[in-house]
C-alpha cells in the first residue's frame, strides 16, 4: 500500500503544485492500492476535492485502487454537497 500524505493546507493557490507532486509519487509506486492520508489537512477548500479526484482518476488509469484515510468531517461534507462522496472511498480504520 502506498500512502500519499496531504499537506496541512490545500487551497486553490497551491492545488496544482500538490497535484503534480502527488501524481508523480503515485506513478513511482508499484503498489496496487494508493491511500491518500488526509489526517494533516486543516485548511482547505473545494480544490482539495479536485486534487483527490484527479489522484483517484490517475490511480484508476494505472490499474490501482484509491482510498482516502482520515478525511476531515468538513471535507466529507464538501464531497456530499458536490455529489462526489461515492467517488472518494474511505480507508478502513486501522
Amino acid at each position: 500500500m502506498t500512502v500519499l500524505n496531504l499537506p496541512q493546507e490545500l487551497t486553490h493557490e497551491r492545488a496544482q503544485d500538490w497535484l503534480k507532486s502527488l501524481v508523480f509519487a503515485l506513478h513511482l509506486e508499484a503498489s496496487p492500492t494508493i491511500t491518500a492520508d488526509a489526517s494533516r489537512l486543516k485548511h482547505f477548500d473545494s480544490s482539495a476535492l479536485a486534487v483527490l479526484l484527479a489522484c483517484r482518476r490517475e490511480a484508476l488509469e494505472a490499474g490501482k485502487s484509491f482510498v482516502v484515510a482520515s478525511m476531515p468531517e468538513k471535507l466529507r461534507q464538501l464531497a456530499l454537497v458536490y455529489g462526489v462522496s461515492d467517488l472518494l472511498q474511505s480507508a478502513p480504520d486501522a
